[in-house]
Order: structure tokens, then C-alpha cells, then sequence
């Protein structure tokens, strides 16, 4: 058993609550450290420390976290962002050989859930129904005309995350001009359903999905989910855990599915904490705990769907002010 668990948290954001989730689930077990790349991210200063560091673009950005690990004694390290999953993923070997454990997948997998048409990819070939995607336009255009397809069409980057920079095309001069902006963009299909957001945990030591909980989105705000509520569905259950066990996942994964008559289909793949798991927290749903258990070398017991059907999120902004001096650089 580990007598101190001391938890780092890279780009926290607004995320608030998830710092609070950790503080409580610790209960004086060890400390939650922040760490973002601007000292306005308000989630910050809910953690017992924190530190402002680089982007993880730039050079300096790898050995202020490694500072970080050793002069806290970090135990499990995660990150709320999709890029800097694959950066900790890379160097997993590295934090192992401090005894600092990755909250998260593998390389691989968190490569292929940031390349959306690697997805499209896996998800064809394995046989997972999700939206036809295209990255050549031209091939799209085939389609069109064949029937295949039709308007409106998602028009996003092939590398992207928390819907930036996604634009709903209607006609092929739209379509057109943003890929004369853009090298990198693909054409996906716009699916039109119920919108649920799955949150899973995958044991760490031993690949099971132990937990998942899932919700029909009723509101969508900047990519994330405002309002939703909850329910229950075995078929959905088992199509899940069949395809995260598949895909190897591992950790804390947020999964966006559409219901299209009696059919799922995945529409994203985030192997961290997405924006609605409050939602599952506040259901009873705690998967900081399952991560504690990790982290002191104990597998989980399977719980799946263990949450009440119906229950509402509705997110509202609350308000954090601290001291500043204007200038979020002169913070690091």
C-alpha cells in the first residue's frame, strides 16, 4: 500500500471540479497539483499546489513536468487535454522509471483517437458503425453525386479536439473555400440523432471496463455538454466495454455515440476526463476512487450501470477571482 498519493494534473483549465473530486476522494491522502500554461485557468487554484508551465510545443515543456513529478513526489500523473495525452503517453517509460504511474492509454491509442480519419479508419474495419468520413474531397464529391452522401457535412481537422474549428457545410463553395484555408481538414458525415456521452473506466492493471455511465445530452455548449440526463441500457453496456477492451484503452475514457433509430454509432473518442463527467460523479458514478485503487496497486471490482435512471446535469458558471498583475506571461 502506498502511503502517500500525491496526484499532477496538466492542463486543468476551467475544470474545477475534477481538482475538487481528487481532493475529496483523497481525503488527506496525499495532495492534487495543478499545472496549466496560463495562470488564468481558474481550476488551478482549487489544487493544494500549483504550477504555470510551458505549452507543450515548446522545448522547455518536458522538464518543468519532470521537476514537477520529483519535487512532489507525484504518484499518477493525467491530462484533461487530447495532444498532451499522446506527449505522456510517449514518454510513459521515462515516468515509470520515477514510479510514477500514467492515468491513461498507450501511444498508440491516444494517436489514433486525436487523427479522426485514423479512427474512421479503425472503426470500419473492425466493424463499428460511426460517420463515412473523407479526406479527400474529391472522393466525397464522387459520393454526393452517386447518392452516398448528401448535405449538410461536418467539415473539421483531421488532428483537433473540443470541436475547434468544426464548420457544418451546406453546399460544395463553403466546402470549397475552407479547404483553401486548410491543409489538413476531412469531410464526415452529419449524423442526426440522440447524442450520448458515455464515461468509462478501464482498470489499469488489468484492461476490464469496470464502470461506465451514460447520458442523453440535452443541451450542448462549446463542444461540451450542458445538460443531460441519465439512463440505462444493457445492448449499450456490452457494445462499450466489447469495443474499449478492443481498442485498448485504458483509464478514464469519454466516448461520444449517436442513437439512430435502434443503431449506435461512435462519434468520438477522448481517452481522458471529458466536460460532462460531473454528471457521473454526482450519480455516484467515482471513478477517482477506481484510479486511487490503481494507484495503490488494487484492481477493481466490476460495477456497470450502477447509477438511477433520470437524473439531470445542468452546469451554471460560478466565479473565481485572485490577484493579478495583467500579464499571464510574467506567471511563469
Amino acid at each position: 500500500m502506498i502511503n502517500e498519493i500525491n496526484i499532477l494534473i496538466l492542463s486543468c483549465g476551467s475544470r474545477n471540479k475534477i481538482v475538487q473530486y481528487f481532493k475529496e476522494s483523497l481525503k488527506g491522502r496525499g495532495k492534487v497539483v495543478g499545472a496549466d500554461c496560463s495562470s488564468y485557468a481558474p481550476a488551478l487554484y482549487e489544487a493544494d499546489r500549483y504550477y504555470i508551465v510551458s505549452k507543450i510545443t515548446e522545448d522547455s515543456y518536458w522538464n518543468e513536468i519532470l521537476d514537477i513529478c520529483q519535487k512532489e513526489k507525484i504518484t499518477g500523473i493525467l491530462s484533461l487535454i487530447d495532444p498532451e495525452l499522446s506527449v505522456l503517453a510517449k514518454n510513459k517509460k521515462q515516468l515509470e522509471a520515477l514510479n510514477i504511474r500514467l492515468i491513461g492509454s498507450e501511444y498508440l491509442q491516444c494517436e489514433r483517437c486525436l487523427d479522426k480519419y485514423q479512427m474512421y479508419l479503425w472503426l470500419k474495419d473492425h466493424g463499428y458503425r460511426c460517420a463515412k468520413t473523407y479526406v479527400d474531397k474529391e472522393a466525397f464529391y464522387h459520393d454526393k453525386e452517386a447518392g452516398i452522401i448528401d448535405y449538410p457535412v461536418f467539415v473539421k481537422p483531421i488532428r483537433g479536439s473540443a470541436s475547434t474549428a468544426i464548420s457544418k457545410v451546406y453546399d460544395r463553395d463553403t466546402l470549397e473555400v475552407l479547404f483553401a484555408q486548410e491543409r489538413e481538414l476531412l469531410i464526415q458525415e452529419y449524423l442526426e440523432g440522440q447524442e450520448i456521452g458515455a464515461d468509462c473506466y478501464i482498470d489499469l492493471l488489468n484492461g476490464k471496463m469496470v464502470s461506465v455511465f451514460t447520458k442523453n445530452k440535452l443541451v450542448m455548449r462549446a463542444g461540451e455538454t450542458d445538460k443531460a440526463i441519465s439512463f440505462k441500457d444493457p445492448v449499450l453496456f456490452d457494445w462499450i466495454i466489447k469495443f474499449a477492451e478492443e481498442f485498448g484503452l485504458r483509464g478514464q475514457i469519454d466516448i461520444d455515440i449517436f442513437r439512430i433509430k435502434e443503431n449506435y454509432y461512435i462519434s468520438e473518442v477522448n481517452p481522458r476526463f471529458g466536460g460532462g463527467y460531473p454528471h457521473a460523479y454526482e450519480c455516484g458514478v467515482n471513478h477517482i476512487d477506481l484510479i486511487i485503487n490503481n494507484l495503490c496497486h488494487v484492481e477493481n471490482d466490476v460495477s456497470i450501470g450502477n447509477y438511477p435512471d433520470n437524473l439531470v446535469m445542468m452546469k451554471y458558471n460560478e466565479v473565481k477571482v485572485i490577484h493579478g498583475d495583467g500579464s499571464d506571461d510574467a506567471a511563469k
